[in-house]
This record gives C-alpha cells, structure tokens and sequence, in this order.
C-alpha cells in the first residue's frame, strides 16, 4: 500500500514584527529552501524580494539556512514557522569583482601617462625617466588583467550574490589604494629603491612567482567543485609544485597575494604600497582564519599540520 504524501503548510513571519508575510499550503516535504524562496517571491504580496534578497531563518536571531536544505530533513513540524529578514539589493559578485578590479587598471595608467590635472601642466603625458616605473606599470597591469580573466574564467562562486552596498565600499578601497600609489610612483619626483637594480631584480622574481602561485591555487580550488556544484572538499596538493604549500596552509590563494604585495613593495620602495600590502594581509588573515575554521568543523580528517595563511606561524 503506498502511504499518503504528508503536506507541510509554511508560515513565514517577519523576523523584526513576527508579522505574518506569507501562508504557503500544501508544500512537499522534499522542497528545498531554495524552492520555497521562490513560493515566497511569487506570492503577489512581495514581487520586490526576489530570492537572492531573502535570508530565511528558523530563529530570528538565527543562522540563514541553505538554498540546499531540504523541508523534512528541518526540525519543523508539518506546520512550519520560518522567519524571513530582507538582504537588501543585490549584485553579482562577477559585476562586484570586475567593476572593483577594472577600476585600479584604468586608475594606474591615468597616473602613469600623467594625464592632464594630476602633476604640474608642464609633466603632462611625459615618461618617468626610471625603467623601474614602466616595470611597476607593468606589474601592476598584469596582476588586475589576471584578476579580471580569472573572474571571468576561473572562479566558481558558491554564492551568486552580495549586498549592492558592498561595491561601494569595494571599489572605495581598491581605487582609492591604486589612486594613492600610482600617484607616488609615477610622481616626477620619484627615486628608484635604494640598492638599486639588484633590489628590483629580486622583488621582480618574488612577484611573478607568487602570480603564477596564486593561479595554480586558483586552478586547483576551480577543479575541486563541478560546474553549478556547492559541494566542498579538502584541497590537496596536485602535480603543479606551486600547490605542494596547501601541506601546510588552508588559504594560500592569500599566501601568495601577500608574497606578490611584498615583492611589489619591494620593487617600488614605495610607503603607501607598505601600507595597501598591511592592510591587505590584515584583512586576508581574517578571511583565511574563518575558512580555516569551516573546514575544520566540516571536515574531521582535515591535516592538522595546516596554518591559515603563513606556515607554522598563522
């Protein structure tokens, strides 16, 4: 005898109020999250929060659950209470990354033709006499197009969205640093590092050596999730020696950014440069030490040799 579908009926409420928003009826128990996301959106009641807008919550005060969660597998009862909180606007984190990594390509190089109205009348659209410039130039430029191919090439994103407010404050901090530092290094008034060659020599090695070990991580995080997927899995070293560092750090996509960061720093002996390559890895250590943490709830056979961000040390 085939048992009787059981139907939920769901109840959505504000989570500030407790008003009720939306009664969802006959819902099967095998919907997910994402599904009744949807329901929600298309009720005439709320066109305007379509479901990348909606955090919905067993608590108020709680965690929003997964697109993925399935209705039966909840702890509800066949009447499910759920608590809806409003995202705000959202935008596409390819939008957010390529408008936030555009903008210090197109900044630099205004700075570093000396368009009109940065320097005195008499420097416009002249060159740097020092070769370390045009190199800086070039660095500077190829890290943004690699970000900018690899955002539209690479990346997988687990999350399509983010809040609209966030691309202010993005392209607030990656404009603003390339403004402060293009207008340094391309200054007429500019010196060359200290020991010279030598010095910008190195510094050159140690940044293309951290871009080509940033994408290798970027390659080998892409390959571990199949297209459309949100699975997780551990990253493990590959064939590619640029990974052989995952033996010993979680994040090191961020390694390798900071290594890039110091190595320019390095070649353009440059104060703000310092100061963008601090406050990156400040902010990158805090990204590297919640991932860390996710993986190590997630995961119980995760290698418990892994720092976050720097071997050994964080």
């Amino acid at each position: 005898v085939e048992r009787a579908v059981v139907f939920f009926e769901v109840e959505i409420l504000d989570a500030k109020t407790k008003d009720k928003l939306c009664f969802l009826d006959k819902v099967e128990p095998n919907a997910t999250i994402g599904e009744i996301k949807s329901m929600f959106h298309k009720s005439r009641e709320y066109p305007q929060w379509y479901p990348a807008r909606q955090s919905i919550r067993l608590d108020p005060k709680g965690k929003s659950l997964k697109d993925e969660d399935v209705l039966q597998h909840l702890p509800v009862g066949t009447t499910a209470t759920f608590y809806f909180r409003d995202l705000g606007a959202q935008i596409s984190w390819v939008t957010v990354f390529l408008t936030e990594y555009t903008g210090p390509l197109v900044i630099y190089l205004m700075f570093y033709f000396r368009v009109p109205f940065i320097y005195s009348p008499k420097y416009d659209f002249t060159t740097s006499k020092h070769w370390v410039v045009h190199l800086a130039c070039m660095c500077h430029s190829f890290h943004y197009v690699k970000r900018l191919l690899e955002t539209l090439f690479v990346h997988r994103f687990s999350h399509g969205t983010m809040p609209l407010r966030n691309i202010f404050k993005n392209c607030t901090y990656y404009w603003g640093f390339a403004a402060w530092m293009a207008y340094y290094i391309n200054h007429p008034l500019y010196t060359p590092p200290i020991y010279g060659e030598q010095q910008i020599r190195i510094a050159l090695i140690i940044f293309l050596f951290c871009q080509i070990g940033n994408f290798s991580i970027h390659i080998a995080l892409r390959n571990l999730r199949p297209p459309g997927s949100k699975t997780r899995k551990i990253p493990y070293p590959t064939k590619n020696p640029f990974t052989w560092i995952f033996l010993l750090v979680s994040c090191p996509n961020y390694t390798y950014e900071l290594g890039s960061w110091l190595g320019f720093t390095l070649m353009t002996q440059c104060l703000p440069v310092a100061f963008f390559t601090l406050v990156g890895f400040i902010q990158m250590t805090v990204w590297a030490k919640g991932k860390h943490r996710s993986y190590l709830k997630e995961f119980r056979d995760y290698p418990p040799l892994r720092s976050p961000i720097l071997p050994f040390i964080l």
